[in-house]
């Protein structure tokens, strides 16, 4: 009875002692740094998540907006007043760069030459271009963390747990005891640590070919209402001449 009584309480303690709190307590400072280097990043990786798919939800949205005014036969110029000097999102960024790029060009186009009027739609052309890259690099911000936590985060886990197992065979060593209570908790913490780097990079992973897949499909959107747009502005100024 004594010995089935000390048997329960070994297996008690065993049992506290594989807590997750119990794991982190007992690690070896190295595999404790990265486990809270990795929880951080984890952190991290869900604020951009759901920061990017805000945006981009916001983006497409007002996108959606614009382009049902501009279709609906406004004026180009009083759309271009609305817009103003500090467009709300990057669709309206494009248009306010074509045609601030085209008025100054405007009063030019009477008395312009074939070359001349080829080299304002050149200019406009590369003022949407240039404004598509500049916003589109304002949404990938903080892609290529999430990259490097879905690549790294694995063999950063695994560091700590080849770590912590290097620790745990020494200390087993220094006690001559194999016993499974006496092991267990090592090993346990030890792979704990790569527990958190999949936690860490599974998320990034899918984020990362998720929010890849809609940035190249609102970039293809943006980039097509420039096409469009531009052929709009070539025969304005075709008939202005």
């Amino acid at each position: 009875m004594d010995r089935a009584v000390e048997a329960a309480g070994l297996a008690g303690d065993a049992a506290a002692s594989l807590s997750l709190w119990s794991l982190f307590l007992q690690a070896d400072i190295v595999v404790k740094a990265v486990m809270i280097g990795l929880l951080l990043a984890s952190v991290w990786v869900w604020a951009i998540i759901f920061d990017k798919t805000v945006t981009l939800r916001r983006a497409n949205a007002r996108a959606a907006a614009f382009e049902d005014r501009f279709w609906s036969g406004v004026n180009l110029e009083d759309l271009y007043r609305e817009a103003g000097e500090n467009p709300r999102h990057p669709m309206e960024a494009v248009f306010s760069a074509a045609m601030r790029e085209w008025n100054r060009s405007a009063s030019r186009l009477v008395s312009a030459s074939e070359g001349s009027r080829v080299a304002i739609r050149e200019r406009v052309e590369r003022a949407m271009a240039i404004t598509t890259q500049r916003e589109m690099e304002r949404l990938e911000k903080w892609m290529v963390f999430l990259a490097s936590v879905g690549s790294a985060a694995p063999f950063i886990g695994l560091f700590g747990t080849v770590w912590g197992i290097m620790n745990s065979f020494t200390a087993i060593a220094a006690m001559k005891n194999t016993n499974l209570t006496v092991v267990a908790p090592g090993i346990a913490e030890a792979l704990f640590a790569t527990a958190i780097g999949l936690v860490a990079a599974i998320p990034a992973v899918l984020a990362y070919n998720k929010i890849s897949t809609d940035l190249a499909r609102f970039a293809a959107r943006l980039e097509g209402f420039a096409g469009e747009f531009g052929a709009i502005l070539s025969r304005q100024t075709d008939e202005r001449v």
